[in-house]
């Protein structure tokens, strides 16, 4: 029995991959991700250069695991929040409004 609904999957895989290359300047997005050690950092790095917000659950010695991002990413001018159990990063653009804390 067909619903009449005819989905290809293929299709919308193709569309899923190819998402990102299509945003828009402004289409921006918060990621949330874990700082473990196990992403490399030139991964976590291209989100912020993309122009995107990073939200990492820290998951071990936060001073060793941002050791390679944190230089990079002050480089570039952009911030790095250590807000309870998270790693905040925003680029150059995006500032963090910390006043209430």
């Amino acid at each position: 029995m067909t619903s009449g609904f005819d989905l290809d999957l293929q299709t919308v895989e193709q569309e899923i991959e190819d998402g990102d290359e299509d945003r828009e300047q402004g289409d921006r997005r918060i990621v949330l991700g874990e700082l473990d050690g196990t992403t490399d950092e030139r991964e976590w790095f291209e989100v912020i250069e993309r122009g995107d917000v990073l939200v990492l659950a820290i998951e071990g010695d936060l001073p060793e695991l941002a050791a390679d991002l944190a230089p990079r990413v002050k480089e570039r001018g952009g911030n790095l929040i250590h807000f309870r159990e998270f790693l905040i990063v925003t680029p150059t653009d995006v500032s963090v409004d910390a006043d209430r804390l």
